[in-house]
């Protein structure tokens, strides 16, 4: 700074408005910080509908431990952004980004889940796993226990598989047992595709 200035360092941190010791201390990022970044830009690429906290939720399910914090700042250092949504009226994203109206039209046609919790007497948690048909409102899977992921979630559509046949789309919120990568895999696999409620918007969701 005083070569390229030509006066000292102390003048030119107080005229700068910066503490002396920014002069000193190289700044080094985090030994993963490239391959968080290079990880979150692929998945903002293949999800171009998710903002930063859907992208934490992937990476955390992919194997990293990160916080929305860190996810955030690297997000809009790379100059990352959703791209502009369309009117709210009959949006639904899929998977793939693509915008449809999903509107169930026969039975067997569009699927909803989602958890429910609550607790017992003795304050203990348990969760509900709710299956429904959102045509004919029927509740087809109630699986209670005290924990449920998304290996339960599978399992309990396996069931319902065998039973009824995959449906044509299954709809759920965006929660981290629902975007988990190996339930989004399975459901392909099966030939159904998989649907995310906006999020923040409940009553989308049977």
């Amino acid at each position: 700074m005083r070569q390229a200035l030509g006066i000292s360092e102390r003048r030119a941190c107080r005229i700068l408005g910066q503490h002396r010791s920014t002069q000193r201390k190289v700044p080094c990022g985090a030994p993963d910080e490239e391959r968080l970044t290079e990880d979150i830009i692929t998945l903002a690429r293949t999800y171009g509908r998710y903002g930063y906290r859907m992208i934490t939720g992937l990476l955390n399910n992919a194997g990293w431990h990160v916080n929305h914090k860190r996810v955030e700042r690297i997000w809009w250092r790379e100059g990352l952004k959703v791209p502009q949504k369309q009117a709210k009226k009959g949006r639904l994203w899929l998977n793939d980004g693509s915008c449809v109206r999903l509107r169930p039209e026969h039975p067997n046609h569009v699927w909803s889940y989602d958890f429910v919790q609550d607790r017992t007497h003795d304050g203990r948690l348990f969760r509900t796993l709710n299956i429904i048909d959102e045509f004919t409102k029927e509740a087809l899977v109630i699986r209670i226990n005290r924990r449920l992921n998304s290996t339960d979630v599978i399992d309990a559509l396996t069931d319902l598989f065998i039973l009824r046949g995959p449906p044509a789309f299954i709809k759920s919120d965006n929660g981290a047992e629902f975007i988990a990568k190996k339930v989004q895999g399975w459901i392909g696999a099966d030939g159904a595709k998989t649907a995310f409620i906006e999020p923040g918007s409940p009553w989308e969701n049977g």
